[in-house]
């Protein structure tokens, strides 16, 4: 049973970085054809894909974030991070790491998701 867990502070200040992790168990990150992806719902709104980092290292963005956007991994640590430059309050949202075949969908696993919220 593969498991995620987001991890990082709830709270961070406009034009901050936020930085979040997730911790995998259960399954290697390195493992083929599993992509690793950051998705965030704000308040009152849908899912918005944000990018994935897949098995081999290689990364994905959305067109809308890619500017502001990283996913980077340790391997050693099963761990793979997101940071988003230049926060605004339109950052606020629950933020949720997960798991899928496809480098975008096709998810099977989600970690519980963890709020964060953007606010001087």
């Amino acid at each position: 049973q593969v498991q995620l867990q987001e991890s990082g502070p709830g709270l961070v200040k406009p034009s901050q970085t936020l930085s979040l992790t997730c911790t995998v168990s259960g399954g290697s990150i390195t493992t083929a054809y599993y992509y690793w992806s950051w998705i965030r719902q704000p308040p009152g709104r849908g899912l918005e894909y944000m990018g994935a980092i897949g098995y081999s290292g290689n990364t994905y963005y959305s067109p809308s974030l890619e500017r502001r956007t990283s996913i980077s991994r340790d391997t050693s640590k099963n761990q793979f991070t997101l940071q988003l430059n230049s926060v605004t309050p339109e950052d606020t949202a629950v933020y949720y790491c997960v798991r899928g075949d496809k480098p975008r969908g096709h998810y099977d696993y989600w970690g519980q998701g963890t709020q964060v919220t953007v606010s001087s």
